[in-house]
């Protein structure tokens, strides 16, 4: 009789910590050739060279250009937390400040804990979000990263949106998409990027987006 066969694939613990070092090296040299070069003078060729592998191996690990972008956006929005198992980005829902707007009681509280956060990350985000736009003027595929980026958001700000209803602090003729719409314009990259041009501080735009977000989505 034969043997039954195991579905479950094997897993090496010391090929998958290969491969997130892996992954570690083709990013730090992704964003260290964007910081220097820009974003439409850095090829992959350059990049692999950098991080001391195979162009191949750039496209396995991580992918094309618009995806080493956005990889260095979830970086960013994770605050450089540890990575999940395989090398893989942190999942927005396990980010520290997700865990901890969750876990906070209040919707103004909750509010003060996410305007905190944004504003801490969006510095590092804003010049990978703009490296990504004035790529998406002649590259089709940056274009389509841009528009899944601006998407995650939307989807996760309805999350938030219902986090917040579950309080009963928010206004009563306002349903759940209005809310999710109105965070997720204010708490764009492009948003940050326009108050900073004008002057704002850090603190300055998270006093601005806790005065808005508290003024419009609370009731009395």
């Amino acid at each position: 009789m034969r043997e039954p066969v195991n579905p479950r694939p094997y897993r090496s613990p010391r090929r998958a910590a290969q491969a997130a070092a892996t992954r570690v090296a083709v990013l730090r040299s992704a964003h260290e050739l964007f910081a220097i070069q820009g974003y439409a003078a850095t090829s992959v060729t350059a990049i692999a060279r950098r991080a001391g592998v195979a162009v191949d191996t750039v496209y396995a690990s991580v992918g094309r250009k618009p995806q080493l972008v956005l990889a260095l956006i979830d970086e960013a929005l994770a605050g450089h937390e540890t990575d999940a198992p395989g090398g893989q980005a942190t999942p927005s829902i396990e980010r520290d400040y997700v865990q901890q707007v969750r876990a906070t009681p209040g919707a103004r509280a909750k509010l003060e804990v996410y305007a905190a956060a944004i504003v801490r990350r969006h510095p590092q985000v804003v010049p990978l979000v703009v490296a990504l736009r004035q790529a998406a003027a002649t590259d089709a595929a940056a274009g389509a990263a841009l528009t899944s980026l601006a998407d995650r958001r939307a989807a996760n700000m309805r999350l938030f949106a219902a986090d917040l209803r579950a309080t009963g602090d928010l206004r009563a003729d306002l349903t759940d998409d209005q809310v999710a719409d109105l965070v997720w314009s204010t708490n764009a990259p492009e948003y940050y990027e326009l108050l900073a041009s004008r002057g704002f501080s850090p603190a300055d735009v998270e006093r601005l987006l806790l005065d808005i977000w508290t003024r419009v989505l609370l009731a009395p």
